[in-house]
């Protein structure tokens, strides 16, 4: 079984990809899974593994499925294995050990973990942007045979970590990600431009359904996953948020 939460498509992709391999099927976590995660009910099949893939938030989990986790209901063995495929840009800190705090205190068992490189989405910071076109044709290039492999290892049964970790990767988890969660996380400054066509497209693919429509125009709510699938989704690149995507690019076709 798989088990993934996808804000702008990368780790969707990858759970697509390991599809291919791992029995089972795909839980995708949204709209009412996030927003009411404890009435989740999800039964793992006896012998089946499960695998989690998300992507890396400011090197650690994202919030919301750190909330899915320590909530939702899950019927399976004791023995059952869990791993962990998280998707980022560059590099992961110690994301994963975050996981396998969350996975042990539910009495699960954490086996292997592993990075899948893809991508870069997240834009909302000065030196943030999405990858160049060759980059992007690189990591999506790379996906498949890395996916196969991880596919192989979790079929081996594999218990550490195999994670791009980065430099200053314990600087990153244990102060740069609680920093981010407090306060870089606000959807206050999310807010259409005059480039709007009133399509409604960004309130219809809000994975935690928090953008209405009012008057024609999208307006955010405070229950936001910061995933930017409303910015990378808008036809017209009308989405904004406050000054800092100006001049940022968006996610192109050639990315699932």
């Amino acid at each position: 079984m798989i088990i993934c939460f996808s804000g702008t498509g990368n780790s969707r992709a990858v759970a697509r990809e390991l599809s291919r391999y791992i029995t089972g099927e795909t839980v995708e976590v949204e709209k009412g899974l996030l927003l009411d995660p404890a009435s989740c009910v999800i039964e793992v099949p006896e012998n089946e593994a499960v695998v989690w893939v998300m992507p890396v938030y400011s090197w650690g989990i994202p919030p919301v499925m750190e909330r899915f986790i320590m909530k939702m209901k899950m019927k399976c063995a004791p023995t059952t294995d869990h791993f962990l495929v998280l998707t980022c840009g560059d590099d992961t800190g110690y994301a994963d050990n975050q996981w396998r705090r969350l996975v042990g205190r539910r009495g699960w068992n954490p086996r292997g973990s592993f990075s899948v490189q893809m991508p870069n989405t997240y834009v909302l910071m000065k030196g943030f942007d999405v990858d160049s076109p060759e980059v992007v044709a690189a990591k999506m290039g790379a996906m498949p045979a890395r996916v196969e492999a991880v596919a192989s290892a979790i079929k081996r049964g594999f218990a550490d970590s195999d994670v791009v970790r980065g430099s200053w990767a314990w600087v990153k988890t244990a102060i740069v990600y609680p920093y981010f969660r407090r306060f870089c996380m606000s959807p206050r400054p999310f807010h259409a431009t005059d480039a709007c066509i009133t399509c409604g497209l960004c309130a219809r693919s809000c994975p935690m359904e928090n953008i209405g429509m009012a008057d024609g125009r999208p307006r955010w709510g405070n229950r936001c996953a910061l995933c930017l699938r409303c910015y990378h989704t808008c036809p017209t690149h009308a989405v904004a948020y406050g000054s800092a995507t100006a001049a940022k690019g968006q996610k192109t076709d050639t990315q699932s």
